[in-house]
Order: C-alpha cells, then sequence, then structure tokens
C-alpha cells in the first residue's frame, strides 16, 4: 500500500512549489484531481526511494477564527490521512508565531512529523535551520523546493520506515490481473462489477457514494483469472462534505498503483466532465493499462450519442491508445467485450522488447521522417533498447537527444505501438544522450603548437575588425 505524505505550512512558504516537484508536474493535472476540496490537492510521489501519494494543503495563519479555522480543519483531515507529515517553514522570513501554533497541533496529532526549511537557496544549512529547533520538531532539514536542493533527502528521511518497492513487482499470481473499476459516483461501477462476475456481490443502488471504500472481487472467466476492485466514486470539489468520503480518494489512488489494469467507467448521460479527465490522467501517470466504458448508453438518442463521442474525442485525447467501449452495465449490453480489452492491453504492459527490433524500427522511422536540424546540426538517434514495463518503457541513444521535440516525440511512440500492438497501455519513450568522447581531455599541444594556434586566433580576429 502506498504510504501518504501531507505537505502542511503557513501560506507562501513553498508547499504547492514542493508537491509540483515531487510529483513531477506543473500542468495542474493532478492538482485538478476530481472530489477534492479547494485545499487539498492529490499526486503521486515521484522523488525518493518508493512511490508514495503526496497531499497539497492550504496556508495555516495559525489562527482558530474564520476561513483560517476552516483551512485548518481541512489540512488536519489530511495530516489523519497521512502516514508522514512534512512541516514546510520559511527560511527566508525566520521562525513565526503562526509555526509555533501548527507545531503545537502536529505534536498533538502524534503522527511521524518531518520539519523542511524552504527557500533556502545561497544560504548555509546551518544558518537557516538554527531558529528552527525551537519548534521541538526534530532535526530541520534545509531545502529549496524551487530547484530541488535537499528534497531527495528530505523524501529518503519521510519514508525510511517503508520498504522500497520496485515498479516490476507483481501480485501473487493467485490473483491473476487486478483490475480497479474508476468512475465519479453513481455512474455504474458496482452494476457493472455484479454483470461481470454474474452475481449480486457488491451494493449497486441508486444513490452516489453508495462505495465507501476499495473492495476486490476474484473471479475467472475463460481460463483466466482476475481480481476486480471496486472504488468509491470520486466527486467534485464542492461535492465532498463528509470526511468518510474525503479518505475514500486516498483509497482510490491506492487502488490505482496496486492495479496492473484500470477500467475507467464514464457516465452517457452526464456526459465526459473535467473529473472523468483528471482520474483518466492520474491513471495515465501512474502508466496503468487503459480500458474506458461508456456507461448507460442503452436508451440514448442519436445526437446525444455523437455529442459524448465528440467529447470523448476532445476531452481525453490523452487515451487514444486506450481500447473504448459503448455499454450498459444494467443489460449487459457491451460488457462481454470488456475483459478481452484488459487481457489485450494487459499483455501490452508486460510484453518483452527486444533490442534488435527496436533498433530496427528506429532506424525505420529515421529513414521516412528524419529529426528536425538544432542549429545546424541534426538530432541523430542511434540505436533503442527496452527500459522496464508497465507500462512499455522504450530508452533511445543518440546525440542532442534533449532537444527532441514532442512532436516527434508522439511521433516514435505512435510507430512503436503499432508496429509492436501496444494498445490499451501507455508508452514511454526516453531519451539518453552519450558522452562526449573529447571532453574533459587535456590540451595536448605542445607549447610551440599552442603559439602558433594564439597567433592564428590573433591574426583572425585583427582581420574581422
Amino acid at each position: 500500500m502506498l504510504p501518504v505524505v501531507a505537505l502542511l505550512g503557513r501560506p507562501n512558504v513553498g508547499k504547492s512549489t514542493l508537491f509540483n516537484f515531487l510529483t513531477r508536474s506543473r500542468d495542474a493535472l493532478v492538482a485538478d484531481a476530481p472530489g477534492l476540496t479547494r485545499d487539498r490537492q492529490y499526486g503521486f510521489g515521484k522523488v525518493g526511494p518508493r512511490g508514495y501519494i503526496v497531499i497539497d494543503t492550504g496556508g495555516l495563519s495559525g489562527e482558530d477564527q474564520g476561513i483560517d479555522a476552516l483551512m485548518m480543519k481541512q489540512s488536519m483531515l489530511a495530516l489523519e490521512e497521512a502516514d508522514v507529515a512534512i512541516f514546510v517553514v520559511d527560511g527566508r522570513n525566520g521562525l513565526a508565531s503562526g509555526d509555533e501554533r501548527i507545531a503545537g497541533e502536529l505534536r498533538r496529532a502524534g503522527k511521524t512529523v518531518l520539519l523542511a526549511v524552504n527557500k533556502s537557496e545561497g544560504l548555509q544549512a546551518e544558518m537557516v535551520t538554527a531558529e528552527f529547533h525551537a519548534l521541538g520538531l526534530g532535526e530541520p532539514k534545509a531545502i529549496a523546493a524551487a530547484n530541488g536542493r535537499g528534497v531527495e533527502a528530505l523524501m529518503t528521511a519521510a519514508l525510511a520506515d517503508f520498504p522500497e518497492t520496485d515498479d516490476e513487482d507483481l501480485l501473487p499470481e493467485e490473483e491473476g490481473v487486478r483490475v480497479a473499476v474508476l468512475g465519479r459516483p453513481n455512474v455504474g461501477k458496482s452494476t457493472l462489477i455484479n454483470r461481470l462476475i454474474g452475481e449480486e456481490r457488491l451494493v449497486a443502488f441508486d444513490q452516489p457514494g453508495t462505495t465507501r471504500d476499495a473492495v476486490a472481487v476474484p473471479f475467472e472467466r475463460d481460463g483466466h483469472k482476475y481480481t476486480l476492485v471496486d472504488t468509491a466514486g470520486v466527486r467534485r470539489k464542492s461535492r465532498v462534505s463528509e470526511t468518510i468520503e474525503k479518505f475514500s480518494i486516498v483509497k482510490t489512488l491506492q487502488a490505482i498503483d496496486q492495479a496492473h489494469a484500470v477500467i475507467i467507467v464514464l457516465d452517457a448521460r452526464e456526459g465526459i466532465t473535467e473529473q472523468d479527465a483528471s482520474l483518466a490522467g492520474l491513471a495515465v501517470d501512474r502508466g496503468r493499462a487503459i480500458v474506458l466504458a461508456v456507461n448507460k448508453w442503452d436508451g440514448l438518442d442519436p445526437s446525444k450519442r455523437d455529442r459524448v463521442k465528440a467529447e470523448v474525442d476532445i476531452k481525453l485525447p490523452f487515451l487514444t491508445f486506450a481500447r473504448l467501449h459503448y455499454i450498459s452495465a444494467l443489460h449487459g449490453t457491451g460488457v462481454g467485450d470488456l475483459m478481452g480489452s484488459i487481457n489485450e492491453a494487459h499483455d501490452a504492459a508486460m510484453k518483452e522488447l527486444a533490442t534488435p527490433e527496436l533498433t530496427r524500427v528506429l532506424e525505420q522511422a529515421v529513414q521516412q521522417h528524419q529529426p528536425p536540424l538544432i542549429r545546424g546540426r541534426r538530432i541523430k538517434l542511434r540505436f533503442a533498447h527496452q527500459g522496464g514495463r508497465r507500462p512499455p518503457i522504450i530508452v533511445i541513444h543518440g546525440n542532442q537527444t534533449e532537444r527532441v521535440p514532442e512532436a516527434y516525440r508522439r511521433y516514435l511512440e505512435n510507430r512503436f505501438r503499432d508496429t509492436f500492438q501496444l494498445y490499451g497501455t501507455p508508452v514511454k519513450i526516453e531519451f539518453k544522450t552519450g558522452t562526449n568522447p573529447y571532453s574533459g581531455r587535456r590540451n595536448t599541444l605542445t607549447p610551440r603548437q599552442q603559439r602558433k594556434k594564439d597567433r592564428m586566433l590573433k591574426h583572425f580576429k585583427s582581420r574581422k575588425k
């Protein structure tokens, strides 16, 4: 189970900057995840010795009245959800009375707390952290969230009590393919699982939020073993009010992390929402194989169907690799094809790709469409090999690879996907630039040769003038 790390502190101390650095995202996709209050943002952490869920919270003034009291309440809920809290303070402005109030609340919570002294760029760590020892929260750690200084060491300390994990680790064989069923409340997730397993195993009631926790249901079909995980629906920010439902957000993110594949259930009658896109984005961000199921399709008039199809193209353009099914979980229409797409997506995510074949496809792609020129020099891509599975990672080596445009990256991704039938899973392309064999070599010119070179340079400069 992924540990949960909460970021707390006064306004403008750099919590959101740290959140963005930890999640390696600045496009606000994870910040706009569905079902969250305005003051709590969730994402998957990528900096440190293992994976985790990170929660950003609203700024706390330390006051106990008005909106400050409400923000404190939200942050305390995040603290309850968390396994570890990181208390962020401002190293340039120094210790404030609000810091002392917040520190008192953290001590009373009884959770593991690390003190991060942010904005320490250009300052000596001992000097910038000295006065914060007075908070009584252990050894302060100097960081600079803006450029990442000290952040990895901070997360290593925060996650020290949790074992390191490897994304290649698979679930026990007897569980088979673990499939998380995701979606907003009342889109029909429990009804779909009941239809797939052929019995009323889960409570399906026409009221949003019936499922409060992730429920695992093992079953077997056509000789394949699966474990379906029904997750709590994730609401829009303004609709999240009950504490128990807020806790289900963490459960849903943990279910995504533990799954081999996910079925994202969409509601055809309500259309595709920003919350659908954000939830799908979190699944892609975690590299999970994906199948899309547009539910409640039966009885929909043709104009509404056309509108939903257009919304899928417009609002979910990053899911073109996923198989799309129009279904009715209640009546069973189209449901029978879902598990075939799950098998295809899971097999693609776990596929072994041989280096010679990857390099051959790369060479063919470059021959048909060469990389662009950069300052008169063409980017050279030499060979490719597989760097990981779930999702497939293809590592391409060459020169100036850090300058490969995003459009060319997508071109290569599509070529690899089509050639190796990698449908249903994200494909990640990583570029590696080879080191210059002449870099770092000492000047081998003799003194006489060096003087001659200097005279020639001086001559050319004078002529230029």
